[in-house]
């Protein structure tokens, strides 16, 4: 049993309840009992996602979900803007790319986020763009973007507005009806606390309509099949789905109708705040602007004088916590603290002490108990 503490960004600690329920005994993916569980699941995701459209699953990872809601909603050569702020917002551009569909980058310095200004205007000066592709929460820069906001510019204009919430929803204010969102994808590995492997995916139906106008660019990923099978009696997947991952979902899912959608993102809210102010208390700088800082991942500047491997190292071979390295051009300079999922303030404990100590020991001038004791004031207050 592997005992390392995972506070990463994903994949996240699993509950045994989930672990448990994927050991059932597998059935017949074309069959009634699956189809119910599928149903019943794909219901649960709407209801995550808070939205009255279908929502269906993919075997794949985050970026399949990407894959699909992209190459399902544009042909090669027609226009999409994508928000470029991080390396998530690389990946979407790069995917429509190699679709052969033409991108406008808005290129975001890393760190900071779009705001619903800069998209009107992009917008504003060109007709031909059939869509806006954004990540809601980038992990990579720990910063949040403001949907809500941009939503409501996305409804003057005719372009389908597509977020990637893979590492918010079920974290983070996420209402796909509410804010507009034409097509929405999310993981199943991030706040939602389940194994990695799984996509979720919702259109609505102007996203449809785009959807019947593309020439299928995709196989695996195509929306249309995913539709139709759903649509069967029993409910299927047009390709063999992984029935233990979607149990594990399931359960998961359960688990969060349990504890209430509103009071889970509260509960990573407060965990948020909670990580900025102990990384502070502890002399950290936070590399994300604060105001729009990700309410499931802290990005900590490495401080001056120290390593990736004096911080992440020490903390994961000698206190078994394993916190997550910058990417791209901020390795070795950014290191990231997740706090997501089913995470608490136990974790957060856990992490916060091993932080402190591993501060002291690399000769910081640090009090090594300033971060868990900033950690309580938060809580307590």
């Amino acid at each position: 049993m592997n005992d390392t503490l995972l506070m990463l960004p994903g994949p996240v600690n699993v509950a045994p309840n989930v672990l448990a329920a994927m050991s059932k005994g597998i059935v017949n993916h074309r069959g009634a009992e699956f189809g119910k569980i599928y149903n019943e699941t794909c219901d649960a995701m709407s209801r995550v996602f808070k939205t009255d459209n279908q929502s269906y699953i993919f075997t794949s990872s985050g970026t399949g979900g990407m894959e699909a809601a992209i190459a399902n909603i544009a042909n090669p050569k027609e226009k999409i803007l994508s928000v470029v702020g991080g390396k998530f917002g690389e990946r979407f551009a790069d995917i429509a790319r190699v679709h052969g569909i033409n991108v406008e980058e808005l290129a975001v310095e890393w760190g900071t986020a779009v705001t619903p200004e800069a998209i009107e205007a992009a917008l504003e000066a060109d007709e031909n763009i059939k869509a806006v592709s954004l990540i809601h929460n980038e992990t990579s820069t720990g910063v949040a973007a403001p949907i809500k906001e941009i939503g409501k510019v996305m409804k003057n204009y005719d372009a389908l507005f597509v977020v990637d919430t893979v590492s918010s929803l079920g974290g983070d204010e996420v209402d796909v009806d509410k804010f507009g969102i034409d097509v929405c994808v999310t993981g199943s590995q991030k706040c939602l606390a389940a194994p990695p492997g799984l996509s979720m995916i919702t259109l609505s139906d102007d996203a449809w309509k785009a959807v019947e106008g593309v020439n299928p660019q995709t196989y695996y990923f195509n929306m249309k099949k995913y539709r139709d099978s759903g649509n069967k009696n029993p409910a299927q997947t047009p390709y063999t789905p992984s029935v233990s991952l979607i149990y594990g979902l399931q359960e998961a899912l359960n688990d969060i109708e349990k504890e209430g959608l509103d009071n889970r993102v509260a509960r990573h809210h407060l965990n948020a705040e909670a990580s900025r102010n102990a990384s502070k208390a502890l002399g950290f700088e936070l590399f994300a602007e604060e105001e729009h800082a990700s309410c499931t991942v802290t990005a900590l500047k490495i401080p001056e004088g120290l390593t990736d491997d004096d911080i992440r190292g020490t903390m994961l071979n000698k206190y078994g916590v394993q916190l997550a390295g910058g990417q791209d051009h901020l390795k070795g300079n950014v290191f990231r603290i997740g706090h997501m999922g089913v995470t608490n303030y136990k974790e957060l404990a856990i992490t916060f002490t091993a932080l402190g100590m591993t501060l002291k020991e690399k000769g910081v001038d640090v009090d090594a108990g300033a971060g868990v004791a900033a950690l309580a004031d938060t809580y307590i207050n």
